[in-house]
């Protein structure tokens, strides 16, 4: 048994949606004590902005005509689909940047998509079970004076779900920077409501994504 799990936060000390991954890998652990759990952390270990052109420029040329940076990129993007293809079931943590898709996770998802088993013809991933955490500092839901303004989470879903064809389940928590932002300290209430939806999502969906694994292995 095993897990991939993939972080994006820029701030791993204070990170809201890397405290709701844990909860969901706590879950996952408790029910497969003795699986692996393979991480990639893209703030640590960014992803650099050129090789997603390296790698689709090389599908131009032949192998022994690529640069070294081309090749680098191909291997790159190989050991992105392998750890997806590898895993059992995948985690995602994954924040909401400046109302978009964090750069971090999009030039991740940019190579891998190169990769050819994991692309929209490719079926190594379909149906395999996941769980989608993310974060927002504000809230952009319907009847908020910013809605429609989450232009990360609708993206992360259409790529994971559609493109992937992953068995998704989504956690997400608003209103992140209440108690950060003196400006929003309207909202503490409704914050810490939010919240704790959260974290009982994020161990519902733990458990669940688990047990799904764990049927199927069955």
């Amino acid at each position: 048994m095993s897990l991939f799990r993939l972080d994006a936060s820029i701030l791993p000390a204070t990170s809201a949606s890397r405290s709701l991954a844990d909860l969901v890998e706590a879950e996952w652990t408790a029910s497969h004590p003795d699986s692996v759990v393979t991480r990639r952390d893209l703030a640590a270990d960014p992803v650099p902005a050129t090789v997603w052109a390296d790698a689709v420029t090389s599908k131009f040329v032949d192998e022994d005509q690529r640069t070294p940076a081309q090749l680098e990129a191909r291997a790159l993007a190989s050991t992105f689909a392998d750890e997806l293809i590898n895993a059992d079931a995948l985690l995602f943590a994954v924040p909401l940047y400046n109302f978009g898709v964090s750069q971090h996770f999009k030039t991740w998802f940019d190579l891998a998509y190169t990769e050819s088993r994991i692309d929209p013809q490719g079926t190594a991933l379909n149906g395999k079970p996941a769980t989608l955490v993310t974060v927002l500092g504000g809230n952009y839901g319907p009847g908020t004076p910013k809605e429609g303004w989450d232009h990360s989470t609708t993206w992360l879903r259409r790529v994971l779900e559609d493109v992937w064809g992953l068995d998704l389940r989504v956690v997400q928590r608003p209103f992140t920077l209440v108690g950060v932002n003196p400006a929003m300290d309207a909202f503490t209430d409704a914050a810490r409501g939010l919240k704790e939806e959260a974290e009982k999502s994020a161990r519902t969906y733990g458990q669940e994504l688990a047990a799904t694994r764990a049927a199927k292995v069955a």
